[in-house]
């Protein structure tokens, strides 16, 4: 759910709203009960509640990570094409 930001044109108060995108704007102002209310634009913000993906899926299950093996050196095999020179 977004957390949107409203100030009051009349007497300046500035409040946070935890409002679902489809809930009607806030009109009415909770300190001088004027319908003066005005949205304001803000970066995005949210609150995670609850258990969800954050909270199982990344989680350690207690197991511990595979280790690799290290892989066979290679060793750089010489050219074995014979060359022939022209006298």
């Amino acid at each position: 759910m977004p957390i949107y930001q409203y100030q009051c044109t009349d007497c300046g108060h500035a409040l946070e709203a935890l409002q679902k995108m489809s809930d009607p704007k806030l009109v009415d102002c909770p300190k001088c009960q004027a319908p003066a209310l005005k949205k304001q634009l803000t970066a995005a913000a949210f609150k995670l509640k609850g258990t969800g993906w954050y909270e199982t899926d990344f989680k350690n299950s207690g197991k511990k990570p595979v280790e690799s093996t290290p892989a066979a050196k290679s060793t750089p095999v010489a050219d074995s094409k014979s060359t022939v020179s022209a006298d």
